[in-house]
């Protein structure tokens, strides 16, 4: 595994293997620098050679005295362990919070679930899907009259999981210097997209900010944020909030008969059929052309395999080649101590032999 000085190089991370948000938590910790051990279940392959990169792995059986011994072992020279497990695996395995904490009073034990550790919900299966749907979050995507629409696994898994439980564990890790003792942090994604709801709950005095579906400013109700079809059949995303770049739009798509009335909601439909029909008499990249780069704020809407080709991304080195496979590039940045892309290893048992010796 090539050598590492970003930012969290020298942090120690017990991951146990999980799908969902876990995995990416633990996938922005070792692009960081941290040294992440994995263990998995024997005979456990790799998935998903993104979001898994820079993992020592190793097979362990938590159910057997040796595992269960390697896993106290590892805990008790790591600064963080992550798992995902339903509440109560952990502790039935002989390895909760409470026992590992009284062998590494500093470790941050992170625990990433749905609904959480406690709750009526907290025992039940589930999915994104339906943490998202008891947040309100769900409810507000999609157009009117129609079923919600979910938003891939972006907003549950990852933004109000894997994110969450990031910041999190950075957060105890803070605490942990003034204290010097860890805690247990529990990140549940009912929790992380309620948080994400924050706007929405604080704004909702303000009539055109809504949440019901198909409706309100962000939503998709009005003309001038949302997207369109192009002659091609290709889409562009508009996002001309303010006046001035509203102005901007109207002028470089030559249509100045727009101009009034653009904040009255009742006007939103025929203005958005209006740009629909003009919208469809150019393609993506003629819009492009005229549009991109611009204060119209527009941008093309565009397929995960050809994000990575758009100037923007290329200059920024978004996207990363490596033996053959693209890779998001590690985020955020960092001027003295950046990121890297790893490849994983089965060294795990030797890691924690050396974090052993280590002391």
């Amino acid at each position: 595994m090539s050598p590492t000085n970003g930012p969290l190089t020298g942090l120690k991370v017990v991951e146990f293997v999980g799908i969902g948000p876990g995995p990416h938590v633990a996938m922005l910790l070792a692009d960081l620098g941290a040294e992440v051990v994995r263990i998995e279940r024997q005979g456990g392959r790799i998935l998903n050679p993104v979001v898994e990169r820079a993992r020592h792995r190793v097979a362990v059986d938590v159910k057997s005295d040796e595992g269960k011994q390697f896993c106290r072992d590892a805990a008790a020279h790591a600064d963080v362990l992550l798992e995902g497990f339903r509440p109560g695996v952990m502790e039935r395995l002989g390895l909760g919070p409470d026992e590992l904490l009284s062998l590494n009073p500093r470790l941050v034990y992170a625990r990433m679930t749905g609904w959480g550790q406690d709750g009526p919900l907290a025992q039940a299966a589930g999915h994104d899907i339906n943490y998202i749907a008891i947040t309100g979050a769900l409810d507000a995507v999609g157009k009117r009259g129609e079923p919600a629409i979910p938003p891939q696994n972006l907003v549950g898994d990852f933004g109000g999981g894997s994110m969450y439980c990031a910041f999190g564990i950075m957060a105890a890790l803070y605490e942990r210097e003034r204290s010097g003792k860890g805690q247990v942090v529990d990140a549940a994604i009912v929790d992380g997209a309620t948080s994400l709801m924050s706007f929405f709950f604080g704004i909702r005095q303000i009539g055109y900010i809504k949440t019901e579906r198909g409706e309100g400013l962000l939503g998709g109700a009005a003309h001038y944020y949302r997207c369109y079809g192009c002659a091609d059949g290709r889409e562009i995303s508009v996002g001309a909030l303010e006046p001035q770049f509203y102005a901007e739009l109207l002028a470089k798509i030559d249509a100045p008969q727009l101009a009034e009335g653009r904040d009255n909601p009742a006007n939103w439909d025929d203005m958005t059929e209006r740009l629909a029909a003009l919208f469809k008499t150019k393609t993506q990249a003629e819009w492009c052309e005229i549009l991109e780069g611009s204060d119209a704020c527009v941008a093309a809407v565009l397929p995960l395999d050809e994000a990575r080709d758009h100037p923007h991304m290329r200059a920024r080195e978004a996207y990363v080649e490596r033996d053959g496979v693209w890779h998001t590039a590690p985020a955020p940045r960092f001027s003295r101590t950046p990121g890297t892309i790893r490849d994983s290893a089965e060294d795990g048992a030797e890691v924690v032999a050396r974090w052993q010796r280590e002391g």
